[in-house]
């Protein structure tokens, strides 16, 4: 229970959540059930690279939290990044309603409050309307697609192969039928082509490898790997105001498809770590990033898909990016992750049963300690759109716990109607550069006419067998020169993307292309987001 007085705790949360112009108001204080109008609670904003934490039973707030925060990243101009699991997100576009309930609760915090819209974005990686979301095989790089498929080392030994063949001869592994393509034709016909060079590949790691890849077909991968790739810095746009624009991902048909969800995820996280510089500390974070439903990213990943994501959500901060993840219990996000997000807000948690009791046990013991609560007792009573909050201090040092009463988001606490989504998507810029799908000459074409020549050159050698002829030197010398390496060679456009391949792409962190020089490169050569 609380031990000291209302003036004590009024001092200790203005000493520890300075209200400063750089930071972002939540709400006041409540203490004893009661609110504390003058202990404001304000987030600084130059400490939220440091990461966050929303958590709490359905129907607390978790959103409209969400939503709070993702509105003033907008006005100090950080644009941000939503993933919008449940479709509540999109009404941060339209004026919030003015009502009785609304402005009082507004009066009792000590705040003003008024009805405002932000400049929205909305993208898609399925088939829901908005920018398409792409990302090409090759730019995954074999490490980390290796991973999504969850491949053992023999396996990833194989996906490294394919990689490395393509590579080398300058064949743009771009999506999910290419890397299908070149698995069949070098564990087929173009077996004894590689073997010297490169390495057999048994039978049985190429069925498993074809089978994870059905897997990821099957839950809309197909979708998300092609081109046009989807340049990270399209996130970082700003509004005619100065705000950062709020990038809201529409995945409420991506519930049943974690695998494509984690993936996304972290080939996202991945590629931005890569293409964004070293910034230090900042004032600000550059773009902040919200995860909903958090625990469709770590459901079903593997430990070693947990371990990148933990990997990349420590070093990422160092790019002025702050990752939240918001979900129903802390619980849900591994240890080693929870430990990186500095910012926590515990919305209410029920308790119906022993598992229960025992997991908000667990959610409490990961904030301070506090003289003013008994954390575990007061956890199950909050109402709606209350939250017991920490933060960083600007000297990193963690603020007191506070039970919060959160200020209503301006924008409106609902869902866009389809026609003001229709009208946003029309106008959008980033849906008419991302809207047509580039289907060019990649591995399947390329290997498919390898393969119709191997057909074609059999079916000579069958009539000569037929005609008492073989000719067993002429059919040898057929197969082996030219060579397809040699053919290949000949190619301007096969030489040229082989000299951008062998001169500019790194493999980076965690196995991943160097996107970012690629990137460029790629630009610089054909105005496209291809090779």
């Amino acid at each position: 229970m609380a031990k000291k007085n209302n003036k004590e705790f009024i001092e200790s949360i203005q000493s520890g959540y300075p209200d400063k112009e750089k930071s972002i108001f939540l709400g006041s204080g409540m203490f004893e059930e009661k609110i504390a109008a003058e202990a404001h609670v304000s987030i600084p904003l130059s400490t939220l690279n440091r990461h966050g934490l929303i958590a709490g039973a359905t129907g607390t707030g978790k959103t409209k939290t969400l939503q709070l925060l993702a509105e003033g990243l907008s006005r100090a101009g950080v644009p941000v990044l939503l993933m919008d699991i449940k479709g509540d997100l999109s009404g941060i576009a339209a004026e919030g309603e003015k009502k009785e309930s609304v402005e009082k609760r507004a009066e009792e915090i000590g705040a003003a409050w008024k009805e405002e819209g932000f400049s929205v974005e909305f993208l898609t990686l399925s088939a829901e309307p908005g920018a398409k979301l792409r990302a090409t095989v090759t730019e995954f790089g074999p490490i980390l697609f290796s991973r999504i498929l969850s491949l053992n080392d023999t396996q990833t030994g194989v996906i490294s192969l394919i990689f490395k063949y393509c590579d080398d001869l300058g064949i743009p592994l771009l999506d999910l039928k290419d890397i299908k393509k070149a698995l069949q034709y070098l564990t087929n016909e173009g077996k004894e082509e590689i073997e010297k060079e490169y390495g057999a590949i048994s039978s049985s790691s190429a069925s498993t490898i074809l089978r994870k890849i059905v897997e990821l077909e099957s839950q809309g991968g197909e979708i998300f790997f092609g081109e046009p790739s989807f340049d990270v810095e399209d996130l970082l746009v700003k509004d005619g105001k100065g705000r950062g624009k709020i990038n809201i991902i529409r995945l409420t048909d991506i519930q049943s498809k974690p695998r494509l969800f984690s993936t996304f995820m972290l080939s996202l996280l991945t590629e931005i770590y890569g293409n964004f510089p070293e910034e230090g500390d900042l004032e600000k974070p550059k773009l902040v990033i919200f995860i909903d439903e958090a625990h469709l990213v770590f459901d079903e990943a593997s430990k070693t898909l947990v371990d990148q994501i933990e990997s990349i959500v420590r070093l990422i901060r160092s790019k002025g990016v702050g990752v939240f993840f918001c979900t129903q219990s802390p619980t849900d996000v591994p240890s080693p992750i929870l430990a990186q997000l500095g910012l926590k807000v515990q919305h209410a948690l029920r308790a119906f049963t022993a598992n229960d009791r025992k997991a908000i046990k667990e959610a409490s013991e990961n904030y301070p300690i506090t003289e003013f609560y008994d954390i575990d007792e007061e956890i199950t009573k909050m109402g709606i759109g209350e939250a017991f909050i920490t933060a960083l201090s600007p000297k990193g040092v963690p603020t007191p716990l506070v039970r919060t009463f959160l200020l209503p988001p301006s924008s409106r606490m609902d869902v866009l109607t389809k026609d003001e989504i229709d009208k946003i998507i029309d106008d959008s810029p980033l849906v008419k550069k991302y809207s047509k799908e580039l289907d060019r000459e990649s591995a399947y074409e390329i290997l498919e006419k390898k393969l119709q020549s191997y057909a074609e050159s059999e079916e000579e050698e069958e009539k000569e067998t037929n005609g008492n002829s073989p000719k067993k030197e002429k059919r040898k010398k057929q197969k082996e020169d030219p060579s397809f390496i040699e053919q290949l060679s000949k190619n301007p456009l096969a030489r040229d993307v082989g000299r951008t391949v062998a001169k500019e792409v790194t493999r980076g962190l965690l196995g991943m292309l160097g996107v970012s020089s690629t990137k460029k490169t790629r630009r610089k050569k054909t105005g496209l987001f291809g090779l």
